[in-house]
């Protein structure tokens, strides 16, 4: 496995995702910036710009290292969907993607050794089915969806999706062809 990199993630899925392709990060350091929409921030413009700040932000740490970095967030309509602080909230983001398509964008960043970024968006459109009351509830009631925005697919809510076009990895929270692209751009290769 390749370990010359940092990862720019909290998250167990994005290690998880990278380990899978041969990648592990020799280090993870997340990235604390202020991730507020820009008014009239378009979602593909937001999420770009959220993973090119969380790459710059640690490179800056850490000069002549590699560093990627990566974030996802799901559109319905035009309208990011935000993180839900509460059941109710969460209840109302179900309603909403219930029955609807929608996309989740996951822009990945790779800072190389020069402090040269590179930033890819890959955009995956997932049909969920009409979701009862009862399953609401049962997703709501599972905590699967605290600490992400809309839901985690590789839980339970994945027997809700009817249809996938793009990258299931993407979705889960790291599209890797684009990760692994960008990093072997940086010198980093895998198997």
């Amino acid at each position: 496995m390749e370990h010359n990199f940092i990862l720019a993630s909290q998250s167990p899925q994005r290690r998880a995702l990278l380990q899978q392709i041969g990648y592990c990060p020799k280090s993870v350091e997340p990235a604390n910036i202020d991730e507020t929409p820009r008014k009239g921030e378009k979602p593909s413009q937001y999420v770009k710009r959220m993973a090119l700040e969380k790459a710059l932000h640690v490179s800056a740490k850490y000069q002549g290292e590699i560093v990627l970095a990566s974030d996802t967030v799901i559109v319905c309509g035009r309208k990011i969907v935000q993180k839900a602080k509460s059941a109710a909230e969460q209840t109302e983001v179900m309603k909403n993607l219930s029955g609807r398509a929608h996309r989740v964008l996951t822009a990945v960043c790779v800072v190389n050794a020069q402090g040269k970024a590179s930033v890819r968006l890959n955009s995956t459109r997932i049909k969920m089915k009409r979701l009862t009351k009862e399953e609401i509830d049962r997703y709501v009631a599972s905590k699967e969806w605290v600490g992400c925005a809309g839901y985690k697919i590789e839980g339970m809510l994945g027997g809700f999706v009817m249809q996938i076009i793009g990258s299931y990895s993407g979705v889960v929270g790291l599209p890797l062809f684009e990760a692994r692209n960008l990093l072997m751009g940086a010198g980093v290769y895998s198997a």
